[in-house]
């Protein structure tokens, strides 16, 4: 039973003992703390998820006293029994089971050890021990809302229902412009934003299943949908372009730091935004600010250090939070450019150390974070924005690689992030292989460190009784590879369908005849297998509309990479007329699947990303 069972995450300690306990309607969950309340969801959690899987309808008492001692599944919070918060033993009888948590979110993540035991052995659970609590004491996902895709409500509720099931315990939207502050109607009007009143709705939701909803708004750079209108267009830095380590990129961009008017600007933003949360963490950005000093603050950063102007701007940003009873969050890639200055930073303040390539060096940067005494999180990816299917290799060796480090040198938090760069065309079952390992390995990276992911999305994301969607979205996520040539924080398929035929036939040479011929074959045996899968979850329809999408966009990708590598006038025409009927059907697919989750806000920004394909087949008779 060990040796196979499944679990997500699987626990550090646990030990099978002879004999089993078998559920039946006359076990009642009996809430045995000396306030019941506490529990009363979990308690509900649990019986609605034993009624989904077996059919059975079980009790719920409250019986702090613990006077009725009987066969069943009992629920209790004790504060002494261990130092480590989140911390739970299981144990499970022939009699029943008993669950004792350090904490209330302890006895929650027991329950969902439990529920994962049951949906594999239904009402004749095996006797065992477990003894479990988190590496990480913080574990959570950073969802991209900004670039282009703000998803719908009941998305948001079902990712949560997801997440916490894993033991995941915080969220953030990154967000730049996809709140509806009051007074910034024009900056928002076209995107869909969360409102208000959704951020409660959803932070309540989240506290139920003991996730913070941390709140997020980019404060520095990334504010180009601000400071494109004329009302805050005096607010940039640079209004032209400007050099970046990648190369040059149009403005503007980030905020003038040494304009008091930009720290106002923000502070008003803070002002609506923060009460519609209870975590008091804000994690305000603050990443690729590489503009500052080629615009308006160039004397500041001439006189005082490019660095210093960095950080008394952030500083200032502190000090408002602080007053505000807040703890401020930041990414930590531009102070690291300084590392003189990282001893500076505020000892209070939670620096967010994020990488996105499988050797990123988090050995060295946790290190240097540590020894100047600064708490920070690792914050690996999900490998899938600028891909299409993802990156599968690289996102298990990436988020690894952040657990290791973090945990080997403090880190107090680990935080997924899942960007949508370019588009957002990659849908959200794309993410959950990333999101499922980053949460085993954050919880406990000894016991899960050589898990198979594929079983545990087959059972847990996808319900899917043929065994066969975890294999198929680990092989796609892995399709980049059968390239002759890698691309850093994306893949080749992606540049294949963003990048114009001209562009494209600059790497002709990396890629040699039949290149296509080998992904080709394994898109193929994707669509096969993907009709054969027999998906259970709530949103099965969903996912496989989604994935007939990402076969078809990577099947476009390899039929125009097959264009820019051709020499034949005969082959290249008949690509064309190809790949121009083949996009039409693209294209209205593709909103059509984008609103199964999404809102409409961000849809032609991202629909207009295909215009570059659009016009190769229009305007471009021939490349040769």
């Amino acid at each position: 039973m060990i040796e196979t069972l499944v679990l997500l995450p699987y626990p550090r300690l646990f030990s099978q003992e002879p004999g089993n306990f078998i559920l039946s309607d006359d076990c009642p969950i009996s809430i045995n703390t000396q306030c019941p309340s506490q529990l009363a969801f979990c308690a509900n959690q649990f019986k609605s998820a034993v009624a989904r899987i077996t059919g059975l309808n079980l009790a719920i008492a409250a019986d702090p006293m613990k006077l009725h001692p009987s066969r069943g599944i009992f629920l209790d919070i004790i504060p002494d029994q261990s130092a480590r918060l989140q911390g739970y033993r299981l144990t499970i009888t022939p009699d029943g089971v008993d669950i004792r948590g350090s904490d209330a979110a302890g006895v929650f993540y027991a329950v969902q050890t439990l529920v994962q035991m049951i949906s594999h052995a239904h009402k004749t659970l095996p006797c065992v021990t477990v003894e479990d609590w988190p590496d990480f004491p913080a574990r959570g996902v950073m969802l991209d809302i900004s670039r282009d895709k703000v998803p719908q409500m009941k998305t948001l509720f079902a990712l949560v229902d997801l997440l916490s099931s894993w033991k995941i315990n915080q969220l953030q939207l990154y967000t730049e412009h996809t709140f509806a502050y009051r007074d910034h109607h024009k900056v928002w009007e076209k995107a869909s934003p969360m409102t208000g009143e959704e951020i409660l709705a959803l932070d309540a939701y989240c506290q139920a299943r003991f996730i913070e909803l941390v709140p997020n708004q980019n404060s520095f750079g990334h504010m180009t949908r601000w400071l494109t209108h004329p009302k805050y267009a005096g607010l940039s830095e640079v209004v032209s372009s400007f050099e970046t380590p990648w190369g040059g990129m149009d403005g503007p961009f980030s905020l003038c730091p040494e304009d008091p008017a930009s720290l106002a600007f923000i502070q008003s933003l803070y002002d609506e935004l923060l009460p519609y949360f209870n975590s008091r963490i804000v994690n305000v950005g603050c990443d690729e600010t590489f503009d500052v000093g080629q615009g308006r603050s160039r004397a500041a950063c001439e006189a005082r250090g490019a660095g210093t102007v960095y950080l008394d701007y952030v500083k200032k940003i502190y000090l408002d939070l602080k007053r505000r009873g807040c703890t401020m969050q930041f990414w930590g890639d531009i102070i690291l450019q300084h590392p003189e200055l990282v001893t500076q930073i505020p000892r209070d303040a939670i620096a967010l150390e994020w990488g996105y390539e499988a050797d990123h060096p988090f050995e060295q940067h946790g290190e240097q974070f540590a020894a100047a005494g600064i708490p920070f999180y690792v914050c690996p990816g999900t490998s899938t924005w600028n891909t299409i299917a993802g990156k599968t290799d690289n996102a298990l060796g990436n988020l690894l690689n952040a657990a290791d480090n973090g945990l080997k040198h403090g880190a107090v938090g680990y935080l997924i992030t899942d960007w949508g760069d370019n588009g957002h065309w990659q849908p959200l079952p794309v993410s959950y292989l990333g999101f499922a390992a980053g949460a085993a390995y954050a919880w406990c990276v000894e016991a899960n460190r050589g898990m198979d992911i594929r079983p545990a999305l087959n059972h847990f994301a996808f319900q899917d009784k043929s065994h066969l969607m975890g294999e198929i979205v680990y092989q796609l996520g892995n399709l980049y590879q059968m390239l002759a040539f890698q691309t850093p924080n994306s893949t080749a398929f992606f540049g294949l369908l963003q990048y114009p035929l001209a562009k494209i036939k600059e790497y002709s040479e990396k890629m040699p005849p039949g290149v296509f011929n080998q992904p080709l074959e394994a898109i193929a045996q994707a669509e096969v297998d993907l009709e054969k899968a027999r998906l259970a979850c709530p949103d099965a329809e969903v996912v496989k509309r989604e994935y007939q999408l990402v076969l078809r966009l990577l099947k476009h990708a390899c039929l125009r990479g097959m264009l820019a590598i051709s020499t034949h006038m005969a082959e290249q025409t008949l690509l064309r007329e190809t790949l121009k009927k083949d996009l039409d059907e693209i294209l209205v697919i593709f909103p059509q699947v984008w609103l199964l989750r999404n809102r409409a806000g961000g849809l032609a920004d991202s629909l207009a990303r295909f215009k570059p394909a659009q016009e190769d087949l229009l305007t471009h008779p021939g490349l040769n």
